[in-house]
């Protein structure tokens, strides 16, 4: 069965991983601890003056704040910052809506406190909601004031899916012409672009290149051992992508070598293929060092929330060893037995948030996945015990998502009576709670399974999630 025919049969498909909370797990979950040990090395560099892992300032960790709400843990911030820098990694990628906007601030706060030189800053141009002249501008020039410096290393025209989309933001706007103003007047060292989309736009951006007209001094691109042939959907293979890169010698930055962290957290018996032959280096490990193995390959982005997180990469590419042809074949048969896997495509960037329905389609997606690798998803009323899980699935989906934010609720209404020309679109669906039912939480109650629409395939098309 394929993933959209899973999906279609699934029918809840995002709710009813909740399961997977309540069931044995059959998940490998690595757990890596804070030590110095292996960090002795040397970050290697592809390119002179940039270390080969980056840090992506996308996943910085969050604490509860008196207000009741999540907010950066500035400290913690700070001690990976000095953390990374004193091991090699100088590349720190962020950008003005990252953390609902508060990304650059964080960074900036953190990067501040060491010298100007020892650091090299890469922020985008994210002018989705308004591509206007002013406020482009505007966005750019507060970043340069957040970052009290009067350059940017690498700035990005933000996640392009090709010629149109480029055209609307950037080329019929003026804001391009004002941005090479300012490379020749040396406040942009490097000007590119990250791309998300079909090979045709690819395509287009590269002709603007070979053009003439502008020149990228580099492109990030979504690049990993699974979607080196198995990207999907609307976005494309990275295999041609890097090929086209690398035939015009253009420096390339990874983003989502981890997949949204799936190649760390992938099911147990794909997972004992890499175990079996490297039993002590991490998941993460191979998809680090299958992408830094590439020589075009100027950056690999990762978003290290945790220590833990930043000393195993540390200890990856300290001691980097390129995956060799044998190792590459292995990969490439992991990557086949999870695209056998009906999972959503999603790497939590969070690009389809904060949703106009109060949705946290990130989490819904996640636990799906999770369900579904932990096997312990359920599908049919028929199925032994049936009544039982569906209980679990109640108590497990409220606990790891709160009820406002489950996407049962919150469609109801709008899966039902919203017109069918508007059902796969928020830009204009008004931000209203939807009643939810009590749910019945005593042990000798059975409470109601919650409305059944196909939840994954609607999320899907209205966050815009590739892939699927």
């Amino acid at each position: 069965m394929d993933r959209r025919e899973f999906i279609k049969t699934a029918g809840l498909g995002a709710a009813a991983a909740g399961l997977a909370a309540c069931a044995p797990k059959t998940l490998t979950e690595e757990k890596t601890s804070v030590s110095d040990k292996g960090l002795d090395g040397t970050m290697p560099q592809h390119y002179p003056g940039v270390g080969l892992l980056g840090y992506g300032c996308m996943r910085w960790p969050m604490v509860d704040g008196e207000d009741g709400k999540k907010h950066i843990d500035q400290q913690e911030v700070n001690r990976l910052v000095d953390f990374a820098l004193e091991h090699g990694v100088n590349y720190f990628d962020t950008s003005p809506v990252y953390l609902e906007g508060d990304s650059e601030r964080a960074t900036a706060e953190a990067l501040n406190r060491h010298p100007r030189e020892s650091w090299l800053l890469a922020t985008k141009l994210s002018n989705f909601s308004d591509a206007s002249y002013d406020n482009s501008v505007k966005m750019y020039r507060k970043s340069l004031e957040i970052f009290k410096t009067d350059h940017v290393d690498y700035y990005l025209l933000h996640s392009l899916s090709g010629g149109e989309d480029f055209s609307r933001r950037f080329g019929d706007t003026g804001i391009m012409e004002f941005l090479l103003k300012e490379k020749a007047a040396g406040h942009i060292r490097h000007l590119g672009f990250s791309f998300h989309g079909a090979k045709s736009g690819f395509d287009e951006m590269m002709a603007l290149h070979d053009s003439g007209k502008y020149r990228w001094d580099f492109v990030q691109i979504q690049m990993n051992y699974v979607d080196w042939t198995h990207a999907g959907g609307r976005n494309t293979d990275a295999e041609y992508l890097y090929g086209e890169l690398d035939r015009r010698q253009i420096p390339i930055v990874i983003m989502e070598p981890l997949r949204g962290g799936r190649l760390a957290d992938m099911p147990a018996g794909t997972a004992d293929l890499l175990k079996a032959k490297a039993p002590g280096d991490s998941l993460a490990s191979w998809a680090f060092r299958f992408v830094g193995s590439y020589p075009r390959v100027q950056v690999v982005l990762s978003g290290m929330t945790y220590m833990e997180h930043l000393q195993d990469n540390l200890k990856t590419f300290l001691n980097f060893k390129p995956v060799t042809d044998e190792e590459k074949a292995l990969l490439e048969e992991v990557a086949d037995r999870l695209e056998n896997y009906p999972l959503v495509r999603c790497t939590g960037c969070q690009y389809c948030m904060p949703c106009p329905y109060g949705i946290n389609i990130p989490a819904i997606f996640r636990f799906y996945n999770d369900s579904v690798n932990a096997g312990t998803y359920v599908t049919s009323k028929e199925q032994k015990g049936y009544a039982k899980a569906r209980r679990n699935y109640l108590l497990a989906y409220n606990k790891a998502i709160p009820a406002v934010r489950q996407a049962d609720h919150r469609l109801r209404q709008m899966c039902g009576r919203m017109p069918a020309a508007h059902r796969h679109s928020t830009r204009t669906a008004p931000h209203r709670p939807v009643h939810r039912e009590p749910q019945a939480r005593d042990a000798g109650v059975e409470p109601p399974l919650p409305h059944l629409p196909a939840q994954v395939g609607f999320l899907t098309k209205m966050s815009g999630q590739r892939g699927i």
